[in-house]
Parts: structure tokens; sequence; C-alpha cells
């Protein structure tokens, strides 16, 4: 599978149960709410995270590297 280069993965783990989903980031986007697949916890982003991919994912949205790029 090719990944197009503008897109990103990252591996949000839940922290109540550990559970792990691996999704696609398209550049510049960001979630703030997120339902894990496993135990159905609704997360929302910490407190000076910008989204949720920024404070359970295996990788940052990236969006601090763009807005510092512009």
């Amino acid at each position: 599978m090719i990944t197009p280069v503008n897109s990103l993965h990252t591996t949000i783990t839940c922290p109540h149960c550990r559970g792990q989903e691996t999704l696609e980031i398209p550049l510049g986007y960001s979630q703030h709410l997120y339902r894990c697949p496993s135990c159905s916890t609704i997360l929302r982003s910490r407190s000076g995270d910008c989204c949720i991919f920024c404070s359970f994912g295996s990788q940052d949205c990236s969006s601090a590297e763009q807005n510092l790029a512009a």
C-alpha cells in the first residue's frame, strides 16, 4: 500500500483499557474527540494539546510544524 505524501499515521492508545487503533491523519487536520473502539470511552484532548492525536497518539498531528513553516 502506498501512503500519500500529505498524510500521517498514528496509533491512538486508550489510557483506560490500553486498546489501540491506527488512524490516518491528513495534514492540517486535528480531532478533539475520539471514541475508543474497545471500551467506548470518549477521549478529549488534554489541556495544552491541540488534539487527541497529540494527547494519545504515537505521533503528533504536526500542526505545530505547519504553523512554524507558515
